[in-house]
């Protein structure tokens, strides 16, 4: 063969390869468009209903409520057909009384639920919320705890069942997720410190990415005449890649407001430090923490499901799942700094 048809037919190649990977990378998109939108408003509200009502008595850690509130979870993963990584039909990581400090007289338990990566099922990626409350006040009143954080609870189970449903049709993530609802947060960050520390299902060394979910349901003082936002800690700690691929997500799909007011290192509420995604960052794994800021209702009985903003919680949830399916389903996994 001539040198000069060598060169066009590996030009031709070249150019062909590069047509097939932008028509992918482009058939991948409209994919998480399709499924984000399985993610709706009405089926939050449903669950929010139902996860923090009277019934669940505040889901205090240990206590009856907070059994019923793991059982309804549990329940959500069988009937999606999604299992545990523990065991067949075994979601519950059980936790010991005796690993928290606190006066809990009963133990407790994370639940645990995963899709398998179809192609680098050993790299996991971790979506977390606290399933706990801080249970009924000394006057009887409940604190049903619907900003926080059954925002987050709901919000990953609808997030679940958009990647079961891609999952089911042929474009299952090509990493591994794994849904984590940590128990004991509001005494201690208990559930997640278990996890890392004493029992992590899945090798850390094979965790690229937490994105934790705590109080995405409601609109702060600061934001009353900007509704769409979001705040963001931690993106940039450990991974710019990660930051920027935070970014980049929110850009082409949605365009809130991202407020990083309390990702400043100097920040006196020291947020960063105060929910589960803490202790995955302990461990040198990249982390992403959403957060709507604290009101009036934060750590009372009317914090309620009818103070949901339901549109605002299921637009913060289908951008969780986008960032989550870009992590799950990039050539490599992000770097840390």
């Amino acid at each position: 063969m001539k040198r000069t048809s060598l060169l066009f037919c590996i030009a031709l190649l070249i150019v062909g390869c590069s047509t097939c990977q932008n028509k992918n990378t482009a058939n991948n998109a409209a994919k998480a468009i399709d499924y984000a939108k399985t993610i709706t408003a009405n089926n939050l509200k449903e669950n929010l209903y139902t996860y923090a009502s009277d019934e669940f008595q505040g889901r205090k850690t240990g206590e009856p409520g907070q059994k019923k509130a793991v059982e309804f979870i549990k329940n959500h993963y069988i009937t999606l057909g999604i299992p545990s990584p523990i065991a067949y039909g075994d979601y519950f990581q059980d936790i010991p009384a005796s690993f928290f400090t606190s006066d809990i007289t009963n133990g407790s338990e994370n639940v645990l639920a995963y899709i398998k990566g179809s192609e680098k099922p050993n790299e996991v990626i971790i979506i977390s919320a606290h399933l706990d409350h801080i249970g009924v006040s000394k006057n009887g009143d409940i604190n049903n705890g619907a900003d926080d954080d059954g925002s987050g609870t709901v919000a990953i189970l609808e997030i679940a069942k958009a990647f079961k449903t891609a999952a089911d049709k042929g474009y299952g993530p090509k990493r591994t997720i794994l849904f984590l609802h940590v128990t004991g947060e509001e005494i201690g960050l208990y559930g997640s410190r278990y996890y890392t520390d004493v029992d992590p299902v899945f090798p850390l060394k094979n965790t690229i990415a937490n994105l934790n979910i705590d109080m995405i349901g409601r609109v702060d003082p600061k934001h009353e005449n900007q509704r769409n936002y979001l705040y963001l800690i931690g993106s940039d700690k450990l991974s710019k890649e990660l930051h920027n691929i935070s970014e980049a997500v929110n850009k082409e799909y949605f365009n809130m407001e991202f407020d990083y007011t309390y990702n400043d290192d100097n920040d006196p509420n020291r947020f960063y430090y105060r929910s589960d995604h803490y202790n995955f960052a302990k461990k040198n794994i990249p982390v992403i923490f959403y957060f709507n800021g604290t009101h009036a209702d934060y750590h009372k009985p009317t914090d309620t499901p009818d103070k949901i903003q339901y549109d605002l919680l299921e637009m913060r949830t289908r951008l969780i799942f986008h960032t989550a399916w870009e992590l799950a389903n990039r050539d490599k996994r992000v770097k840390v700094d």
